[in-house]
């Protein structure tokens, strides 16, 4: 970026360079801050323009939509300035409208010429004299839940099918707000009240998860940046992929493999619950991310992880059969149910990618499930809410192999708190559910 820009510039060209690079907005956020120089009473601003207008886009642009009739070949830069201005207009109470205008027109004179200010200039104030158009104009439910909630409307008719309106409407509502950090405590170094009190002695407003025995979440600054989190006293994690851990149920001794296991945080919580024993083999396909699994492993003192490079479609090349007492397979995924995290991602998956991902996921299980010991437990996982990726993945994987089933034990060895949504052998976790990431978990087991 040439020279230092003020909030709207810098949120501007960050809005422009996701769109552009389909880059993740959290990263671009990081070196947006760097190389402007953005000070930190403008972060939060900064941050809350960038995510709450790639949030709301979809939704944006139906309030735009009216008044853009006559101009609809306005370049990317003009539209990304409206949608930013029109969000401060609709959700941030503390900006005036005036001020949000005029702001936006200056950009516009200064990025563009005073045709571009006009224009932008007069769509704005239409909108402030005339209002917002209304979503009852929209008589089919599905589209109106698009509009209202910014989804595209493939996803949320999927989701109403699967789910039912109620549910869908909302798991879409909570996918607009902004998901508190949770950590896991590192039981092999310390006990939850004694990390939550180190964390407070530090400044954090933290709490005890009510979900999870081990885990805590921030209501206020970034664990990542704590000394408990450079001791190797916490682990950055959401609940409901710690659920993984539990369904897995591991004791002490065993060599367990985790077959997709970047960044490392399901292996992590696995080794400590072997307290020091056994053996973790965490596979990924990436170098730069063995090496994360490694120096988190280094970092929470975990002696029991061996992170090695290898594609899992290829492990029965490595690995001898009935290797394994036990296996964990997150499998790549839509991530559908992160959005709340990665806002701009619900713009650039399209429907074709799931089965494509099927493919792939049933190719894995496939791969892997003749490495379990006979009376094993292999638990499938994702962070997705579809279907298509989950429960059809697994009938299917138990369809064409008799010699497993479902592991009818599993609601036992979990959390109290998720016991009564699990039935059977799998469940699916929404985001409204315990206020987590959206989560799939089936537990298989080989018979003896």
């Amino acid at each position: 970026m040439k020279g230092k820009k003020n909030v709207r510039e810098a949120a501007l060209e960050l809005l422009e360079a996701v769109e552009k690079n389909q880059a993740y907005s959290n990263l671009l956020l990081n070196s947006t801050i760097e190389k402007n120089e953005i000070s930190k009473k403008d972060i939060g601003l900064l941050t809350e323009l960038t995510y709450g207008t790639l949030q709301r886009r979809m939704t944006l642009d139906f309030y735009l939509d009216p008044f853009i009739k006559n101009n609809r070949k306005l370049e990317k830069w003009v539209m990304q300035l409206l949608r930013l201005t029109v969000y401060q207009m609709v959700y941030l109470d503390r900006i005036p409208d005036r001020a949000a205008i005029f702001e936006a027109v200056e950009i516009a004179k200064r990025r563009g010429h005073k045709g571009i200010a006009s224009v932008v200039n007069g769509v704005l104030r239409s909108i402030q004299r005339e209002g917002l158009p209304s979503f009852d104009s929209l008589k089919d439910p599905a589209e109106r839940i698009a509009a209202e909630t910014s989804h595209p409307l493939w996803i949320v008719k999927r989701w109403v099918e699967q789910f039912g309106f109620d549910r869908t409407k909302e798991m879409c509502e909570i996918n607009l707000t902004a998901p508190l950090q949770t950590a896991r405590v590192n039981l092999t170094k310390t006990t939850r009240d004694e990390c939550l009190a180190l964390l407070e002695e530090e400044g954090f407003s933290v709490e005890a998860s009510p979900i999870i025995p081990e885990a805590i979440k921030c209501l206020r600054g970034n664990l990542a940046s704590s000394d408990a989190f450079r001791r190797g006293l916490i682990t950055i994690q959401d609940e409901s992929s710690m659920l993984a851990a539990y369904a897995l149920d591991v004791q002490n001794e065993e060599r367990i493999l985790d077959a997709c296991a970047a960044p490392g945080g399901k292996s992590s919580h696995i080794a400590e619950r072997l307290e020091g024993t056994g053996q973790v083999i965490s596979l990924d396909l990436h170098e730069h991310k063995v090496r994360l699994i490694a120096d988190n492993a280094e970092r929470l003192g975990l002696s029991n992880i061996e992170a090695t490079k290898m594609d899992s479609r290829k492990a029965p090349e490595h690995f001898e059969k009935e290797t394994f007492d036990r296996i964990l397979l997150d499998a790549p995924c839509s991530g559908l149910g992160v959005m709340r995290r990665k806002p701009d991602m619900k713009y650039t998956k399209k429907e074709s990618d799931l089965s494509q991902l099927q493919a792939i996921q049933l190719t894995l299980i496939e791969s892997v499930s003749p490495l379990l010991k006979k009376g094993g437990t292999l638990v499938y996982s994702t962070c997705t809410v579809d279907r298509s990726e989950n429960q059809e993945v697994v009938e299917r994987f138990l369809q064409e192999n008799p010699g497993f089933e479902g592991d009818e034990g599993l609601a036992a060895r979990m959390p109290e708190a998720v016991r009564s949504l699990i039935r059977g052998y799998d469940f699916q976790l929404l985001p409204q559910d315990i206020g987590s990431d959206g989560f799939y978990i089936a537990c298989l087991r080989k018979k003896v």
